[in-house]
């Protein structure tokens, strides 16, 4: 029978297929592997995670403020989608570069694996340890890409003339390959399942439900005009604005776990876990919330009863020292925000440690086990979620996540006001139409709204009842259009007398001005 000589080298240089599915599946079980170890030290450790946080703290200020004010919901997935993009082009890339010898790929990797470890390093909440998660992953792709690629490239003994060596190096290549995806499977499955473990979910439950001994007074009759097309007065927890850092994800404290601690210029140094907090005398507060990346006419604000401490009582017992003008607070993923002691301590503002809201724990997108409220400041100084760190320092001596990157020290919320009803480019019967919607200037109150439609001169609008100078107040005009098109413009005033500024100013660095306008179609046909 006649044989092929048994020194033949079959495949010795991989196609440009093998040679990418060599380097994309390296890659696979680098995220795999590395997301099971940081599902044992550290969630936040996941070098995907890591990865995409950092990304996020050296994206230029321009983008990331455009993304915040813009993105809503869809900036995780895209963070996700443009890490993923990244990884798979250096998998291709990769094993491209390999396609004779393993060891530019293997280089390769190591880059990758570097990077990772100094993502990890650089986030303020995952311990070094954590370091692990991504030299494990390093670690799983080498081995990975040098058992891929020798494989598809080894000296194979001879085979019988008419067999076809190219067909059997291609079944152990694919079985091989498959074994890598189903234990990249498994080891992220794993990782996963593990991740969960720190849910904080079943602590959220266990917290039961907070009395409050101070209850917020009942909402009026009459707070909203809900029934013509304005919000709710309280915002259901499950529809509360949501923007903050976590892009990736939300931190999970339990509640057995939490530790606040407030020290700096202080008398003395005062720690509190989650049942201190819990046995002292809770208040509630209806207060209404505003993001400063909302812009003229947008969705981020959002009112809720909230249930806590006083913070100034907090702070009082820690004993705030002359000189200190910033509360300097820290998010349990390393967040940081700057509150002037000032409005912390003012009791007519009512500042709040808030441990529940709108009658149950916290949600855990929103700071569970506890966060900080500071009415009459915009949320990026005033409202940390997941905060166990509080330090009475001053302005010059730290500067804040945002404040490096030139956003507003003291933040006071603008009066703004907003149409709600008719939407934009709706479609309306004819006759008597209502135009409907919400204003706000916390701390000092709405003495007034006024609309005026197709630039005629401005009508008042009715106001709904007061609830509180904290919190919004919805407002409605009922006014005969003929049919067409028209547009509807509104402006609000403060108790001061002051009225909103018409010049459109965009939300960075401290607030959002300008008049919200809609335009709108009266049916010819009514």
């Amino acid at each position: 029978m006649d044989t092929v000589d048994d020194t033949a080298v079959v495949g010795t240089r991989l196609s440009r297929p093998v040679a990418m599915v060599v380097g994309v599946l390296s890659v696979l079980v680098a995220v795999a592997v590395g997301h099971l170890a940081g599902g044992l030290i550290n969630p936040a450790a996941s070098p995907v995670i890591a990865v995409g946080n950092s990304a996020r703290d050296l994206t230029p200020p321009s983008i990331t403020e455009w993304a915040i004010a813009n993105l809503g919901d869809a900036k995780k997935a895209l963070v996700f989608v443009g890490v993923g993009v990244v990884l798979l082009v250096t998998g291709v890339l990769a094993g491209l570069l390999s396609r004779r010898r393993p060891w530019p790929g293997v280089a390769i990797a190591a880059v990758v694996g570097l990077v990772g470890a100094l993502s990890v390093l650089d986030q303020p909440s995952v311990p070094t340890a954590g370091v692990l998660a991504p030299v494990a992953g390093l670690l799983a792709a080498v081995a990975t890409f040098y058992r891929l690629h020798t494989a598809a490239t080894r000296r194979r003994p001879a085979v019988p003339a008419g067999d076809e060596p190219e067909s059997a190096a291609r079944r152990r290549f694919l079985w091989t390959s498959a074994g890598v995806v189903v234990g990249a499977g498994a080891a992220g499955t794993a990782g996963t399942l593990l991740a969960g473990r720190n849910d904080a979910t079943s602590s959220r439950a266990a917290v039961g439900a907070l009395t409050p001994g101070t209850p917020a007074p009942p909402i009026p009759p009459g707070a909203d005009f809900a029934s013509v097309g304005t919000p709710r007065f309280l915002t259901a927890n499950r529809d509360f604005y949501r923007v903050d850092t976590a892009l990736l994800s939300v931190p999970q404290v339990r509640a057995e776990d939490w530790l606040l601690r407030i020290h700096g210029m202080v008398d003395g140094t005062r720690t509190y876990t989650f049942n201190d907090i819990r046995r002292r005398p809770l208040v509630e507060r209806t207060v209404t919330i505003t993001c400063v990346s909302n812009e003229v006419g947008g969705p981020y604000v959002s009112t809720a009863n909230f249930v806590g401490v006083p913070l100034r009582d907090l702070l009082r017992e820690a004993g705030v020292r002359s000189g200190a003008d910033q509360l300097f607070s820290t998010s349990a993923d390393g967040w940081t925000a700057g509150t002037p002691v000032d409005a912390a301590m003012d009791p007519n503002r009512g500042a709040l440690l808030a441990i529940g809201m709108n009658g149950e724990p916290l949600p855990i997108e929103h700071g569970f086990p506890a966060r900080m409220v500071v009415p009459g400041l915009y949320g990026f100084v005033s409202a940390t979620k997941w905060v166990v760190d509080m330090e009475l320092t001053t302005f010059g001596a730290r500067e804040s996540y945002w404040r490096k990157r030139n956003w507003g020290v003291r933040a006071p919320i603008k009066t703004q006001s907003r149409i709600d009803a008719p939407r934009a480019f709706a479609t309306v019967p004819g006759g008597r139409v209502t135009i409907a919607g919400v204003a706000w200037a916390q701390t000092i109150g709405v003495a007034k709204v006024e609309v005026r439609v197709d630039g005629g001169r401005w009508l008042p609008a009715r106001l709904a009842t007061e609830v509180n100078s904290q919190t919004w107040r919805m407002w409605r005009l009922d006014v005969d259009l003929a049919p067409g098109t028209h547009r509807a413009e509104v402006r609000a005033t403060d108790r001061r007398g002051q009225t909103q500024r018409q010049e459109r100013v965009p939300p960075i660095p401290d607030g959002a001005t300008g008049w919200h306008s809609t335009t709108f179609t009266v049916d010819t046909q009514s």
